[in-house]
């Protein structure tokens, strides 16, 4: 979220609990990019705030309620007050319990991927409306074509960029392999590590696709665990997403930390990975 905005985007948050009777006196910013997470206390909510052209704020709560009826290991959203999408001055915000971690340390692979493997099982049940994975490799396309909103990147660089994402965007939905319901961005950083064991959160970029495109976002000892993966495929999805979450670090927009620092390194290891797995991405 742009700097001059966090302010009120912690006062539209605050306001909304206490008016909702959940006292509010303080947030902390647990995390910002394109939208802002924080913990209000001390009626210690979770918060999500995002300006209000942010559309996907109701999909991902109706989505969230579905999947926990199912016992699916999800976030689970605040029980005191309605599941709603509230707005106020410009942003809309969404309450969620908030998990105090209980287990420090790295997760287990295997509890990890079971977790996965539980979620795609719950999500496989639901017949909604989302978007396929090559719809967000195209918007990563559209970036890396507009050098107005990726000014910085090298043309070499752009070059690199483009033709991954349209190589592997065709080759991975030409497969032809089994597809479902997806969390879109099942990486660590999205999952909590809580009482009730671990649960999945922001649900936002949930996509259809290969379960392996979602594997391409866990720790590489995730896949050992989980059953049935198509190893190949998941070589190929791992590029690919390394791609896309490169080209957001180029967006002149992007609000992520170190996102320039991490983009330059990241697309080292794009070329390394196209290298090692004798990938041609001319074609």
């Amino acid at each position: 979220m742009q700097a001059p905005e966090v302010p009120r985007a912690v006062a539209a948050a605050m306001w909304t609990a206490s008016s909702l009777g959940l006292p509010a006196d303080d947030a902390i910013v647990l995390h910002d990019s394109n939208r802002l997470t924080l913990r209000l206390l001390p009626c210690d909510v979770l918060a999500r705030v995002a300006p209000a052209a942010h559309q996907v704020a109701q999909f991902e709560i109706e989505l969230a309620q579905r999947l926990a009826e199912s016992e699916s290991p999800v976030a689970a959203l605040e029980p005191r007050v309605e599941p709603r999408v509230y707005e106020r001055d410009g942003f809309v915000v969404t309450l969620w319990s908030y998990y105090e971690p209980v287990r420090p340390g790295e997760v287990s692979p295997a509890d990890y991927a079971n977790a996965l493997g539980r979620l795609h099982a719950g999500m496989r049940k639901l017949d909604v409306f989302t978007p396929h994975f090559t719809d967000r490799v195209e918007q990563a396309q559209r970036l890396v074509a507009s050098r107005d909103h990726t000014p910085a990147l090298a043309e070499a660089d752009r070059e690199l960029l483009g033709n991954t994402l349209r190589s592997l965007r065709r080759v991975i939905g030409e497969r032809g392999g089994a597809e479902q319901l997806l969390h879109g961005e099942p990486h660590p950083g999205n999952l909590l590590t809580t009482k009730n064991g671990l649960l999945f959160t922001d649900l936002e970029t949930c996509c259809r696709g290969p379960v392996e495109f979602d594997l391409a976002h866990a720790p590489e000892e995730v896949s050992q665990h989980y059953p049935g993966v198509d190893q190949d495929l998941l070589r190929q999805c791992r590029i690919l997403k390394l791609a896309m979450i490169t080209t957001w670090r180029w967006d002149r927009d992007d609000q992520f930390p170190n996102g320039r620092r991490l983009g330059t390194e990241w697309l080292s290891q794009i070329r390394a990975a196209l290298d090692r797995n004798g990938l041609d991405t001319h074609g």
